[in-house]
């Protein structure tokens, strides 16, 4: 069978499209501009765009399986053809339909939700790529900079969020269900910079900011107001579900959720020299 993933060539997108590998399944990878996607030999890549769905009929031929995101890539407007892509889904013969919540109620998910459909909806937390941002401090410096340091995350890992909407897309028993995805660890930021510290075999310095300082930071990057908002509300009082552990990738997949550790051996090369 044919699985075709969407927003293939984002953060959670490709490791969808790795997980599906893994499990020896038939890819198809939409993007935007295929000439500057780089994917693993076997998948197979095709122009199409979510705003766009007549873009999308052909690429949909032959498929059973379809994972969708819910913003617009590029400005990351929330995507309002959800109703037009489900009804072209249903024509094709789609079986099972993934789609990476955005964050709250968006117009693509309650579309999938009321597709007929065997939906599944993936709902990680905090990703634990975000601590890429560090790295030009880090290789720069060997510092890093944050407010809220005491702040507990239960960051999960991308292969893992592609693992268990991989698992979605290719075994029966998951439609109808609403997946919150975690690590295996509440860290706080200093957890996270010993962890990378460890990886990349040098020390690091972590520096508290104040909240007014960070607010002149992310303002000095052009930062916009309600991302600012967003972040000192959950950093200053991180949501129960962003910091409690549960055992859903375990669950789903079958094998424990992957450590920060982990990801930090794994990306240990971003934070050096």
């Amino acid at each position: 069978m044919t699985i075709l993933v969407t927003g293939a060539t984002g953060t959670v997108g490709r490791r969808v499209v790795e997980q599906l590998l893994e499990r020896g399944e038939h890819v198809r990878a939409v993007t935007r501009d295929p000439a500057r996607a780089e994917f693993p030999a076997g998948v197979d890549v095709v122009r199409g765009d979510l705003a766009d769905p007549a873009s999308l009929e052909s690429a949909l031929e032959g498929v059973t399986g379809l994972h969708l995101i819910t913003f617009d890539g590029g400005l990351f407007a929330p995507l309002t053809t959800g109703e037009e892509l489900m009804e072209l889904a249903r024509a094709a013969g789609v079986r099972r339909v993934t789609v990476l919540n955005g964050g709250g109620d968006t117009p693509m998910e309650t579309a999938v939700r009321g597709s007929g459909l065997a939906w599944t909806v993936v709902m990680p937390v905090e990703f634990m790529a975000n601590a890429l941002e560090w790295a030009p401090d880090i290789k720069a410096e060997g510092v890093v900079r944050e407010p809220f340091v005491g702040r507990l995350s239960a960051m999960v890992h991308e292969s893992d969020i592609g693992s268990v909407a991989a698992t979605a897309l290719t075994e029966d028993g998951h439609g109808g269900q609403v997946y919150l995805i975690t690590g295996p660890q509440a860290l706080t930021v200093g957890d996270k910079v010993a962890a990378i510290a460890a990886a990349r075999g040098q020390e690091i310095e972590l520096v508290e900011l104040t909240e007014d300082e960070a607010l002149t930071g992310w303002r000095a990057k052009g930062m916009p107001e309600d991302v600012i908002a967003f972040l000192i509300e959950v950093y200053r009082d991180t949501p129960p579900e962003g910091k409690t552990v549960i055992d859903t990738v375990e669950k789903v997949t079958g094998r424990p959720a992957r450590t920060f550790a982990q990801w930090a051996g794994e990306n240990a090369e971003f934070f050096r020299p």
